[in-house]
């Protein structure tokens, strides 16, 4: 498949900057499926398009206020962002460093002024801006020290102050550990939650640390070409039996089917994974996807057409020609599996 194939034109102005109040007032355009026409409504009607035999998951990952600004003992600014712990050492960290072609091993990053709560002694270089960092802390621990200096990362299309940052945490998201937020469950509120379950489909979590494999631009010209970076996943027992037995499981988001679709694919419930989900995939559990309109030439762009093939293009023009709104802050789709 060539790239260009998932190019699409999107107007900036169609990016949105802020989350719409309340969450699941988003506007949803439903597919029901090839040769039907989908219809727009609100995520707030999803409780509606569910009933007994459905199984909803959602990814219950919390975003990490990961982005650091720091400086050299020069004075010079670098950002760092904090990507992904190892896992036999929770102070090295694989990260982001800007710039860091000019921060040399062993440069010890600190807040501006006198605070010497938190330094970042940056280390060996991993290629495409990533370094080995060591992350120290004086009189708190890590969270806490992200909580003090960090920001939560919002994705560099959104170019406007986020007043509250906790609107771009889902409700349910307790497991701090992701760079970026899932953002299909940020439509969610407890209130429609209650509601789905009342209609007797039940909620079960995983967890998908998002990270760089996720928002990482595909570059290959070829889309099979493209490497997805690896991420950890977990799928408790609970959950995977949930959708053994149901009639339709509906993932809330790319990273939940990411992370189903791999358990199945590897018979591993937990792990890490590179799974990239493209083409003719062989789908195991995801039968319907709440999820929001991603950017041209993504990996989660080619995800949507291997799930519902090339009428992907017929609802995006649709949503582009009735006002809908794109990304992280935009509005959502409700898919339904089929029609390549």
């Amino acid at each position: 498949m060539d790239l260009a194939d998932f190019d699409y034109d999107l107007p900036d102005e169609r990016i949105a900057q802020h989350p719409i109040e309340p969450r699941d007032a988003a506007k949803l355009l439903v597919d029901h499926g090839p040769g039907h026409r989908p219809e727009d409504r609100q995520v707030c009607d999803l409780a509606e398009l569910l009933g007994p035999g459905d199984v909803v998951v959602v990814n219950h990952t919390r975003v990490l206020p990961a982005r650091l600004h720091l400086v050299k003992p020069t004075g010079g600014a670098v950002e760092v962002l904090l990507l992904e712990p190892d896992p036999t050492h929770s102070q090295v960290w694989e990260a982001l460093v800007r710039p860091s072609r000019k921060v040399a091993p062993g440069t010890l990053l600190t807040p501006a002024g006198d605070d010497a709560g938190l330094g970042v002694e940056v280390g060996d270089d991993l290629g495409e801006g990533r370094r080995l960092v060591q992350v120290r802390t004086t009189g708190m621990d890590l969270l806490d020290a992200l909580d003090r200096y960090g920001e939560v990362p919002l994705p560099p299309y959104i170019t406007e102050t986020l007043d509250d940052p906790e609107r771009y945490q889902t409700v349910f998201a307790d497991r701090p550990g992701s760079v970026a937020s899932p953002t299909a469950g940020l439509h969610l509120t407890t209130e429609l939650l209650a509601r789905i379950e009342a209609n007797g489909v039940p909620v079960h979590p995983v967890e998908l640390v998002v990270g760089l494999g996720t928002f990482r631009p595909i570059t290959a010209d070829r889309v099979e070409d493209h490497r997805m970076h690896a991420e950890r996943y977990q799928v408790p027992a609970e959950t995977m039996a949930a959708c053994r037995d149901a009639d339709r499981v509906v993932a809330i988001g790319t990273t939940v089917t990411r992370a189903l679709e791999s358990a199945a694919t590897s018979g591993e419930r937990c792990g890490r994974t590179d799974l990239f989900i493209h083409g003719d995939h062989d789908w195991k559990v995801v039968d319907a996807l709440l999820t929001n309109f991603h950017i041209p030439r993504s990996s989660l762009l080619v995800m949507v057409d291997a799930f519902v093939g090339p009428r992907w293009r017929d609802l995006y023009r649709h949503a582009l020609d009735h006002g809908y709104r794109f990304l992280s802050f935009g509005d959502a789709m409700f898919l339904q599996r089929g029609g390549r």
